[in-house]
């Protein structure tokens, strides 16, 4: 059944606020997949706390020009499938191109970061980026390098005395 104008207006309103709202957006093809295929990716979309729906070309070039992007969303080959990530900028990216090598239908077009397009290119480097949580790891690490490096030499001079001490020690004994 054909949507009425109300329902577009809706639909569209819908769209450009969950773009606003979101750090990262990606937009996929996901024409010839499976009904089972689509549902995974729906739960693997929960898992991760990203928001995906099925949407109409015209109108995702509609939200993208009310946010300012000069796309036509018409040269996306295939149905229209947007992932919001609110939580984390890579986490749309990342949950595609997870999806994509295990499902050669599925394919990135691009993706919204910054307010800026990003080609499929792009998105597939991007995806490739670690998550903010494996950044904020190494940050950790890397500040801690220091202190556990001065540690091991601290040790290091204390482990140097023992050890002459039991050399010591055991010539005595002998």
């Amino acid at each position: 059944m054909a949507k009425t104008r109300q329902e577009k207006e809706q639909a569209l309103s819908t769209l450009v606020s969950s773009m606003k709202e979101a750090k990262g957006v990606a937009f996929a093809n996901f024409q010839g997949l499976k009904m089972e295929e689509i549902n995974e990716l729906r739960s693997k979309c929960r898992e991760e706390g990203i928001q995906t729906v099925a949407s109409k070309k015209t109108l995702v070039t509609l939200a993208l020009k009310e946010l300012g992007i000069d796309v036509d969303a018409k040269q996306f080959g295939g149905g229209v499938q947007v992932f919001f990530g609110n939580t984390d900028e890579v986490a749309p990216a990342k949950v595609v191109a997870d999806f994509a090598k295990a499902h050669e239908a599925a394919s990135f077009f691009g993706g919204v970061l910054e307010g800026k397009f990003i080609d499929a290119d792009g998105m597939k480097a991007l995806s490739s980026l670690p998550s903010k949580q494996q950044l904020l790891g190494q940050l950790v690490g890397t500040i801690n390098a220091p202190v556990s490096g001065f540690v091991n030499v601290l040790a290091g001079n204390l482990r140097g005395l023992v050890t002459v001490l039991n050399a010591v020690k055991d010539k005595q004994a002998a």
